[in-house]
């Protein structure tokens, strides 16, 4: 199947909330100041929430072993929860919105047809993000919670996707993050309780104290 015929299949996504995105991209053509500063952060956004899980890290260094169990898990998390959305992203091949809505204002550069939009994919990462903290940090996840909305209103201001794209990639993302999390903090403990006692020690565990306190 050829490129153009692909595209021709594809789903188009501007029948189920076009008009919402116009106005949020309506508002990033009357707010032009602002299009750097979103287009900058919606790319290297991303890195906040690799600074969150890192911070998760640290911290878990002083807990016990659960604890650094479910820090090591954040980015597999994320991984997993970023790995199903983009099946979905195959199955429903949503093009983008630059496509379906050629005459609107965009801040970001088109994609390749190849390249769907439903789910988003940073807002998978950032909403997996929030799940995989969930357990380890409440006030990290909540920290990230916040910088996850300011996201998905980015992928949407700079016309890269849909609002239902940014809402579908958060309900495909919080329950899969959040159940792989449980999952390896009842299987993995184990394996890192014994990590923790040997070369790699001095990464999962802060002093040579006890462990403290969950």
């Amino acid at each position: 199947m050829t490129v153009h015929s692909a595209v021709q299949l594809a789903f188009d996504g501007s029948t189920i909330d076009g008009s919402l995105f116009t106005s949020i991209t309506n508002f990033a053509r009357d707010t032009t100041w602002l299009n750097t500063p979103m287009e900058v952060w919606t790319n290297l956004g991303l890195g906040v929430f690799a600074i969150l899980m890192l911070m998760g890290w640290w911290n878990a260094r002083r807990r016990d072993t659960t604890a650094m169990t479910l820090a090591l898990a954040a980015p597999v998390c994320v991984a997993t929860a970023f790995a199903v959305a983009e099946v979905a992203k195959k199955i429903v091949a949503e093009v983008r919105p630059c496509r379906s809505l050629p005459h609107d204002y965009f801040v970001a550069a088109c994609p390749a047809p190849s390249d769907y939009a439903f789910p988003s994919g940073h807002t998978t990462t950032a909403a997996a993000t929030v799940a995989a903290l969930f357990l380890l940090d409440r006030r990290l996840s909540a920290i990230a919670a916040i910088f996850a909305v300011l996201e998905g209103f980015t992928r949407v201001y700079v016309g890269a996707h849909y609002p239902h794209d940014v809402l579908g990639a958060a309900i495909i993302a919080l329950p899969v993050a959040f159940l792989t999390s449980l999952a390896l903090r009842r299987y993995a403990t184990g394996l890192i309780d014994s990590l923790s006692r040997g070369v790699l020690r001095p990464l999962l565990v802060a002093s040579t104290g006890a462990h403290a306190a969950y």
